[in-house]
């Protein structure tokens, strides 16, 4: 029982848990009936409110409705506040959807409840067991660190302790938690892992949960040092950075791009963004290589990033001067008139002469951002962009996704609609400027 109450009176130290609310994820299982037992006992000592919440899975039937009631009169006999709720039959009897599922339960208690600690009673051999099914399914050094100590709001003051001792403080307090009879069938593969597995390698080390536990402790120092090295890089995604690193650096820099952005991973999958990084880093207008249905990894010769759904269609050249400037999916080719036309082309062509003669160099050819103003031709004052677009017709789906020519956020040219009073031939133009959609331009 002592083990028990040091490692979670410690893990309440080394955190800082007093005077606050905490939940305690309480399935009524050995975990956490003994969780919730020594969290009571120190209650007092650190000044804590307790709240017990119980997700009902539901999978069971009577046996998930009894041990939701064990939970409840087990509370109601120690004067802890209970919360439950049952999940939709909805959800996918799988380990994944079940503990999404959790989590989302969780994350809502949290708000509910106005707290930012969540205790969750994952064990020492929890731990062995995840770490064994990662290596089984491939892991790098991440997936050897096991389950976090601390992650966001949730904290498990019990990862140090081995089930053994679990049972010896549940067996002495004489305590009668759930027996959720699921947790003997092997059919799923954590239990498979503990019931099959385990055994196996414990009868060549009888140690072998401290042995697995240890490395992971040696992972998690290792992972720590990385990071720190990392951290001391300056703009490590600045492309003409990433491109003289070590191959073993920039396949850890993608890595922690795609963990930060929540986006699973494989070696083959880092290796082939690597490849892909590489290839297109000299792109001054980059190029995107799908990870979902609505994110992408984007490399140019400037940066690489995550690009999301949202930002696509996004369109921010920087126009120097004369030239040809590619936006991926536009061309615009400036250049130096020196002659007036004998008629001025249609808006609708996407030829421009313009006088640029006040203006200075760089413009930029983008897509439209909150606060753009215009100066309409014949105008004596200026007008917000999204006024100018709504008086020409411009459908609202098209607004986001077209180029516009401007000098900070005004608007120089609306291409097919109209230009500003800033740059009007009053004499002779300075310059010609033609946009033209790439594929356009290979039909022709």
């Amino acid at each position: 029982m002592e083990i028990v109450r040091k490692n979670v009176a410690d893990f309440l130290d080394k955190y800082s848990i007093k005077d606050k609310r905490v939940l305690i994820a309480f399935s009524g299982g050995n975990d956490s009936m003994c969780l919730l037992s020594a969290i009571l006992e120190l209650k007092e000592n650190f000044g804590l409110d307790i709240v017990a919440i119980h997700l009902n899975h539901n999978w069971r039937e009577e046996e998930s409705l009894n041990e939701e009631t064990r939970c409840r009169r087990f509370c109601e006999a120690n004067m802890i506040e209970f919360y439950s709720e049952t999940l939709s039959d909805k959800v996918k009897h799988t380990e994944t959807s079940a503990r999404e599922a959790r989590y989302e339960f969780f994350s809502r208690c949290a708000v509910k409840f106005n707290t930012n600690v969540i205790f969750t009673a994952h064990n020492a051999d929890d731990n062995a067991e995840t770490i064994i099914y990662r290596i089984i399914k491939g892991t790098g050094m991440k997936g050897l660190c096991g389950i976090s100590e601390h992650r966001d709001i949730f904290y498990r003051p019990l990862l140090m302790t081995y089930r053994k001792d679990i049972n010896e403080y549940i067996s002495k307090k004489g305590l009668i938690p759930n027996q959720d009879s699921s947790n003997n069938n092997d059919k799923y593969k954590r239990n498979f892992i503990r019931l099959k597995i385990i055994p196996q390698f414990e009868m060549i080390n009888k140690y072998f949960k401290n042995s697995v536990n240890t490395l992971s402790i040696l992972a998690y120092d290792n992972e720590k040092i990385i990071e720190e090295y990392i951290k001391s890089l300056k703009n490590p995604y600045e492309t003409n950075n990433f491109i003289c690193y070590s191959s073993a650096l920039q396949k850890r820099l993608i890595y922690n791009l795609l963990m930060q952005n929540g986006f699973e991973y494989d070696n083959k999958t880092v290796s082939k963004l690597q490849k892909f990084v590489l290839e297109n880093a000299p792109l001054k207008n980059g190029k995107r290589i799908s990870l979902t249905d609505k994110s992408f990894l984007f490399v140019s010769s400037k940066e690489i990033r995550i690009l999301k759904e949202a930002e696509i269609g996004k369109i921010q050249v920087n126009i120097a001067g004369e030239g040809i400037f590619d936006t991926g999916e536009y061309l615009l080719k400036v250049e130096k008139c020196t002659s007036k036309p004998s008629e001025f082309p249609p808006d609708s062509e996407n030829v421009l002469y313009a006088d640029l003669s006040t203006i200075d160099f760089p413009l930029t050819l983008r897509t439209r951002e909150n606060g753009d103003i215009i100066q309409p031709l014949g105008c004596g004052g200026r007008q917000k962009l999204k006024k100018y677009l709504n008086e020409k017709g411009i459908a609202k789906d098209l607004r986001d996704k077209m180029p516009f020519l401007c000098i900070g956020n005004e608007v120089l040219w609306v291409p097919s609609a109209g230009i500003s009073e800033k740059i009007k031939v009053t004499d002779k133009p300075t310059h010609i400027l033609r946009l033209e959609k790439k594929h356009e331009r290979k039909r022709n």
